[in-house]
């Protein structure tokens, strides 16, 4: 483990600017402009004729250096990165050699603290050792003096690693969390989609199977020779369900848009046509959009099929609001099936218990004591 830390690079978000804050990167730009300031004012003041073209071309040289070294290190690639120290701690002998002090001592100590800083821990340490001993022996200052910046510098240079991998870790994370929260866009998008289907084709298939029963019923009328008028009279109730399954789906639309009418509402309007009662328990209270659209779907699907099973059936429904659920319950009274009974294959029913399970409920559906039961359970 330790090994692998030695050899492991600083990661690319840790080298690079994203980041930094806006102060921090004025002031290392300030920094270096100083830096070069310097530099350039020792070459020009001190200097005349060659002996000033060829300071000002190694501190160009220098900087050109510099910058190839920052492009290398961000790339990961170890030994053009460490060629291109050693041509700058050369450039720093040759400064010393040329008595260009302050570019010298630039030299040896930006490379120690470049090298800790943006190099794997193994090359880095190396690179701190010859330049800064290097840098001690060239010194002029007392022992003790050039020992505290030789320690201050390396220092120095492990703080702002410590510092550039900190900053890298939380612009993984960040970016990890921006991923995180594309996905779970799309996944709610997805999802968004999956349910307004999923309304659209439960209206669909009641409204369409209501007609059906009516569009049968003309049929066995045709058949059976009967008048005009008893035709007639079925194909008008079938357009009048193709009408409102047209209303029932902008109805769901409008659901999924938060636009809710109470639950209780609608089942009374629902079962207003055959005289049925309805029963509300419990505290009532406002119910989320797929718990509430759950029960309305199986509310019409279960009164489409007293409809079609058992007409002149008389139908109960009973609300409850329950602790954490909300129950519903619908039967009949078992009349003697219609002439349609025997109609349909009980894909609704099953449609509306996948629904109820995808909402962690439960849908249970057979005879009762004198007709047939529905109960939904979906937890609020």
């Amino acid at each position: 483990m330790n090994s692998d830390r030695w050899m492991q690079w600083p990661s690319r978000e840790a080298l690079a600017r994203e980041g930094l804050s806006f102060a921090r990167l004025w002031f290392v730009r300030v920094l270096r402009v100083l830096i070069l300031a310097v530099l350039l004012w020792e070459a020009f003041h001190q200097d005349r004729g060659w002996r000033l073209v060829a300071g000002v071309a190694l501190v160009v040289l220098c900087g050109g250096l510099g910058w190839a070294f920052f492009r290398t290190s961000f790339d990961h690639r170890l030994w053009p990165s460490l060629a291109l120290l050693v041509l700058l701690i050369a450039a720093a002998y040759a400064a010393a050699l040329g008595d260009w002090r302050a570019l010298a001592l630039v030299l040896w100590c930006g490379t120690a603290v470049a090298a800790l800083e943006r190099l794997p821990l193994a090359a880095g340490v190396a690179c701190v050792i010859v330049s800064l001993s290097a840098f001690a022996v060239y010194n002029t200052d007392n022992w003790l003096v050039t020992g505290l910046i030789v320690v201050g510098l390396a220092l120095a240079g492990y703080t702002l690693r410590l510092d550039a991998e900190a900053r890298g870790s939380t612009q993984r994370m960040l970016a990890q969390e921006r991923a995180a929260r594309v996905a779970e866009a799309e996944t709610a998008a997805l999802a968004e989609r999956a349910r307004i289907a999923r309304e659209i084709h439960d209206v669909l298939a009641h409204s369409l199977s209501a007609q059906l029963v009516h569009l049968e019923a003309a049929r066995l009328l045709i058949e059976g020779e009967a008048t005009r008028e008893q035709i007639l009279d079925r194909v008008v109730a079938a357009r009048s369900m193709a009408r409102e399954g047209l209303a029932e789906t902008r109805q769901a639309l409008s659901a999924l848009r938060g636009e809710l009418t109470p639950v209780e509402d609608f089942l009374r309007e629902l079962v207003a046509s055959d005289g049925a009662s309805v029963a509300v328990t419990g505290a009532r209270r406002a119910l989320p959009a797929e718990a509430s659209q759950a029960v309305r779907r199986v509310a019409q699907e279960a009164v489409t099929n007293v409809r079609k099973h058992a007409p002149g059936a008389k139908v109960t429904v009973l609300l409850d609001y329950g602790e954490g659920e909300v129950t519903l319950d619908i039967r009949d009274s078992g009349a003697p099936p219609g002439e349609l009974a025997t109609s349909g294959a009980g894909y609704g029913l099953l449609g509306m218990r996948e629904r109820a399970e995808l909402l962690g409920g439960s849908l249970m559906a057979g005879p009762g004591e004198e007709g047939f039961v529905v109960t939904l359970k979906v937890p609020t």
